[in-house]
């Protein structure tokens, strides 16, 4: 797992960006997530589309997850989060942001064909991510299977209030969601996960540097050949290898200065 360590939020958006657009090209598959912490690199990449040539035509998207039970266009919806947020500001094709189908009859089978689309599209190259205060990705709250699929979850009572904001109350907010399980994101190529302030610290310290463990759902990065997780200073608080993650990341670049290999 690569930890990279930056000293802002801003920091943060302009290191994400530039990983995100480095797979930017005609039938990439992105993995994108909502919520607040990626809203920065999102505004990075449509400045990056509007002011150059980042082209995001030809590409193809899968959303991490879905409410229950939102009727279509509601405007908390991820698939119209991701659309206000991001996708309607570059151009990429409207048809080719694909998430799951929260509003279907049969959420089962709904969960069953989200998980064959990302198959049939050949898996997803880079799957964003951020973590919930309790470890969550996605949300595969604690207990989640580390092998799990899309599937419908129960979101868990913090989860509930973390979300509350962007409804009128916690009352508002779906108790339930179609997510991609865990096992569904690991087989994503390169996992990047961003992590901004103090109220994230425990988690991003538990799932760099505590046990494997469905306890924190996020330390499923562990296993994964390549994952990067880019936080703030405040988000790496907790660290206990903090000093040397940054260590690595200083030598990383002056080797990139100096045009000299990486260490393999």
């Amino acid at each position: 797992m690569e930890m990279v360590i930056l000293e802002d939020e801003q920091a943060v958006a302009r290191r994400a960006a530039d990983i995100l657009e480095s797979y930017v090209r005609p039938g990439a598959t992105l993995g994108l997530a909502t919520g607040s912490t990626p809203l920065g690199m999102y505004r990075d990449l449509i400045r990056r589309h509007r002011s150059s040539s980042l082209s995001f035509a030809g590409c193809r998207a899968f959303l991490l997850d879905e409410y229950v039970g939102l009727p279509s266009g509601h405007e908390q919806s991820y698939r119209e989060t991701i659309r206000r947020e991001f996708t309607r500001e570059i151009d990429i094709a409207d048809d080719q942001v694909l998430g799951p189908d929260g509003s279907a009859q049969d959420l089962w089978a709904a969960a069953q064909e989200y998980e064959r689309a990302i198959t049939d599209a050949g898996g997803v190259d880079i799957q964003v991510l951020g973590v919930g205060t309790d470890g969550h990705i996605g949300f595969n709250e604690p207990g989640s299977s580390l092998v799990s699929r899309t599937r419908l979850k129960t979101l868990h009572s913090q989860t509930v209030e973390d979300n509350a904001r962007f409804f009128g109350s916690a009352s508002e907010v779906p108790r339930h969601v179609l997510t991609q399980g865990l096992g569904t994101i690991v087989d994503a190529g390169h996992l990047l996960l961003l992590a901004i302030g103090p109220g994230k610290a425990q988690a991003v310290a538990a799932l760099a540097e505590g046990p494997l463990s469905a306890n924190c759902p996020a330390s499923v990065l562990q296993w994964h050949p390549r994952a990067t997780v880019v936080c703030d200073e405040a988000a790496a608080a907790d660290l206990r290898h903090g000093e040397y993650y940054r260590a690595v990341l200083q030598a990383a670049s002056a080797r990139q200065l100096r045009r000299v290999a990486p260490e393999g």
